[in-house]
């Protein structure tokens, strides 16, 4: 008796083993629309096993043990499930799997990061379930720590501050969209100008962001940190959207599938997305700026190993801008705290983007992706900061234009494997990014309408060529280290048309990582990276210093951890430490060179997020930074309008269906406007608010900025300008006004 039944054991055994081995994987479905679950995770009993799903709710087999008998499949905004493997049914050597889509407690959040991933990734994909992204101005501030303002009428990119640096508009974060890049090189208004109204709130789909120079295949720009959106890949349902507001605020989107959903599962996918929207501002001077958006997105397999995800966005804007305001022409009456000095600036841009990405699924378990992808872009700015300082006659309004194409390619080779027994993940990748910008120019003019000096004319050519290789080696079931090196090539021409002379120069930098995770548990993991990273300078810098100083690295260490504490609270916490090289900078609302030394930050970053009760959850982010100038007098080494500490947070009530809110508030602390500190940028506490109302079929909504209608200076300079008729220019604070009250009606139809 005692041979049948280990006879029995053993085909069992044997049984099971055949069956995972001719199994090649897993298909994670919303059990509801039949959309993939992308990122669903995936663990065996003992934790020897953890992959992630691909775009098509994929996970391959190829490293499971034999010896694995159960999966626990998570994804925050569904149910958790466990699964026995020997009750898969299978079809074709792969199985479907369905999740059930809910909205998620605290209790069910496990800590989890991996190389790829960072460890922001749990409360990036929490957030995003709690708070989905509604409008352009919740776009970034997604990511905890990160502030914007709006200085040019709405239609510019946002100035964005993080970790103790002011960012002017992205010169020190990656930003990026579905894998093509946001920041402009060598832009028209200054480096790393980063415009992303060209994306439609609604149809985000992920936000993976990290802050430090910590990952490979994230290049120029990721200093402070890099934050990467994902647009969806399928429309769960048909959409349209009608807002309006205060100061004369329309909006209209509509989203519409143009393919049937068919089948166990949707393997392909085709919507079009369009938006306009409307506002005269706020302003005493009306803004009249207009936005307009649209995308084409396809994705689908092509074949049992190939996925092809094709889009194509169009978006254009124009607007009028009142510009900055002196504090002195506020005090003496002269002008109102929404007036103008100059109300004639204001602009236009363009974006036209095709982006085409092959996933290519290998028999070892690999996968390689290949993405080439195109830019249109113009762009045309009419600002005035120093009034009549230059030009006593005509005034000092300038003139910033370009017209630029963007040619790029993105190359990717991914592989889970062991070595021995230790499990280990390679990531090797290519980047190259063409820019080809026409006529670019720095004019001053009047009125918009009279060229009054050329300034700045040319064209300008600059390639950035970068390999990557990272490697991830599992030490223990707990320790994971990896190491990264990165290699980017710079070319640089520049056709001075005002001067007639042509100059050319290349540059190159390293850029080395080092990074380790600790998973304690699944309530604790902890942290240490280390790397070096950079940011490009203009072209007109690099060819006029001959390539030197103008690729400056910046080193960077990050020690914290992700903690779940009890059943309700997640937090994560982290010392940083940031150092920049000098560099020369090209200043595009000047044209000028200036040199700029050698800086150091360091800080403190603390988000905590709390299950207050069912369905009501608390969050808050602080950030505390020290961000000093080296080589000069510590009494003079202050960063102008770097922040020193900010904190956002609030309350969100949220539910599949019925009624859905939030409160929440952002504060940034008064800091130095200049560097001996004798100047300060006065801090604002805004707190908006919004309240929905969900059904199945329609959903209304009521958002509030500024709920408490306080008067706030959203950007602040200072400048030396002077007024019309002033005998002498005067060194003090210009601000732009933050939004005042400002109620906004929306109404959802889904179909």
């Amino acid at each position: 008796m005692s041979r049948v039944i280990l006879l029995c054991v053993f085909l069992g055994s044997s049984l099971l083993a055949v069956s995972q081995t001719n199994i090649k994987g897993i298909y994670i479905i919303n059990a509801e629309t039949r959309v993939p679950v992308q990122e669903a995770f995936l663990q065996n009993e003992d934790a020897s096993f953890n992959i992630e799903a691909d775009e098509n709710g994929f996970a391959s087999f190829k490293t499971l043990p034999s010896t694995a008998s159960t999966l626990t499949i998570s994804r925050i905004g569904f149910e958790t499930k466990k699964v026995h493997l020997d009750t898969l049914s299978i079809t074709n050597n792969t199985a479907i799997i369905y999740l059930k889509a809910k909205v998620s407690n605290l209790q069910e959040v496990q800590v989890k990061a991996t190389a790829r991933s960072g460890v922001f990734k749990t409360i990036s994909d929490l957030d995003i379930h709690l708070r989905p992204i509604n409008n352009s101005q919740e776009v970034l501030r997604m990511v905890p720590g990160l502030f914007i303002g709006q200085h040019a009428g709405g239609g510019k990119a946002e100035q964005i501050f993080l970790r103790g640096f002011d960012l002017d508009h992205g010169t020190d974060i990656n930003l990026s969209v579905d894998g093509m890049p946001v920041n402009m090189v060598s832009h028209a208004h200054g480096q790393g100008y980063a415009d992303l109204h060209w994306v439609i709130p609604e149809l985000i789909d992920k936000v993976n962001f990290n802050k430090g120079p910590y990952f490979a295949d994230k290049g120029n720009f990721t200093t402070a940190g890099f934050v990467e959106f994902k647009t969806k890949d399928y429309l769960e349902n048909n959409f349209v959207k009608v807002e309006g507001g205060q100061f004369n605020t329309f909006r209209g989107i509509a989203g519409i599938n143009l393919l049937k959903p068919k089948g166990d599962r949707r393997s392909q996918s085709l919507y079009f997305a369009g938006e306009a929207s409307y506002t005269k501002g706020y302003f005493d001077s009306p803004q009249d700026f207009g936005r307009y958006n649209g995308i084409l997105k396809y994705h689908g397999s092509i074949s049992s190993s190939s996925t092809l995800t094709a889009t194509g966005t169009a978006f254009t804007s124009k607007w009028n801008a009142s510009g900055q305001i002196p504090n002195r022409a506020l005090e003496s009456g002269m002008v109102g705290f929404y007036g103008a000095i100059d109300n004639t600036e204001g602009g236009k841009t363009s974006r036209y983007n095709t982006n085409l990405e092959l996933l290519t699924s290998l028999n070892n378990g690999g996968a390689i992706r290949n993405q080439v992808f195109y830019s249109r872009y113009k762009f045309e700015l009419y600002s005035n900061f120093t009034f009549y300082k230059e030009d006593p006659i005509n005034g000092d309004q300038i003139r910033q234009k370009e017209d630029r194409n963007i040619y790029g390619y993105n190359g990717s080779y991914h592989k889970n494997f062991f070595i021995g027994n230790m499990p280990s993940e390679t990531n090797v990748g290519i980047q190259v990014r063409y820019d080809d910008i026409n006529n670019i120019e720095l004019t001053r003019t009047k009125n918009r309408t009279i060229n009054t000096a050329g300034i700045m004319l040319g064209d300008i050519n600059e390639m950035n060529a970068g390999a990557y290789w990272s490697q991830r080696l599992s030490l223990s079931k707990q320790l994971d280290m990896t190491g990264a090196i990165r290699f980017d090539y710079f070319t640089n021409r520049y056709n001075d048309k005002l001067s007639s002379q042509v100059s050319s120069t290349n540059a190159t930098i390293i850029s080395p990582k080092l990074n380790f995770n600790y998973r304690l548990n699944d309530k604790v993991q902890l942290y240490l990276y280390n790397g070096r990273g950079f940011h490009s300078n203009d072209t007109r810098v690099a060819v006029q210093e001959g390539g030197k100083k103008v690729v400056p690295a910046a080193y960077g260490s990050d020690l914290g951890g992700i903690f779940k504490v009890g059943r309700k609270l997640l937090f994560q916490s982290a010392l940083w430490y940031l150092w920049l090289d000098q560099e020369f900078v090209y200043v595009g609302d000047e044209g000028v060179v200036e040199a700029g030394g050698k800086t150091r930050r360091y800080g403190f970053d603390f988000s905590v997020r709390y299950e207050v009760a069912k369905n009501l959850f608390a969050d808050a982010d602080v950030s505390m930074a020290n961000p000093r100038a080296l080589g000069v007098e510590k009494a003079e080494s202050y960063l102008p309008l770097a922040p020193r500490f900010s904190s956002v947070g609030g309350l969100t009530y949220r539910k599949e269906q019925g009624w859905n809110g939030s409160l929440r508030y952002r504060y940034m602390a008064d800091r130095p406007a200049n560097e001996d500190k004798s100047i300060i940028a006065k801090g604002y506490f805004v707190t908006d608010a919004a309240i929905n109302y969900t059904k199945k079929r329609w959903e209304s909504g009521l958002a509030i900025q500024n709920l408490f209608n306080v008067k706030w200076k959203e950007t602040q300079f200072d400048t030396e300008s002077r007024l019309q008729n002033e005998p002498a220019p005067v060194s003090e604070i210009h601000f732009t006004p933050g939004t005042p009250f400002f109620a906004r009606a929306s109404f959802t139809v889904f179909f």
